[in-house]
């Protein structure tokens, strides 16, 4: 996210008083709670949603992640780059490609 964005997110919790609310518990639940409502949208069709809920739902999941990120003092890139490397060794592109399947099944 660009750095304004961070910033209007930390800003609108700060001006409420609600980094009180955020432990790293209730913001992992908040998440949870938002990407379930965002999994809605798609409910009972793959190809007719409302992309502008699918928005609103999918950003609301990225302020609580952004919030979790401040909470536990994270930085997304590095985190979200460690992960990569991850799956970049459990899913080697020469077995993994055009597949499925979990890591452990290549």
């Amino acid at each position: 996210m660009k750095p304004e964005t961070i910033e209007r997110i930390r800003k609108f919790s700060e001006d409420r008083d609600w980094d009180q609310f955020h432990s790293p518990s209730n913001l992992a639940k908040s998440i949870v709670i938002e990407a379930s409502e965002l999994l809605e949208c798609f409910q009972w069709s793959d190809e007719h949603y409302d992309l502008q809920h699918v928005k609103e739902e999918l950003a609301d999941v990225m302020i609580y992640c952004q919030n979790m990120l401040d909470k536990l003092d994270l930085d997304a890139d590095d985190i979200v780059n460690m992960k990569m490397e991850q799956n970049e060794k459990k899913y080697p592109a020469e077995k993994a490609k055009g597949r499925a399947d979990k890591y452990d099944q290549l």
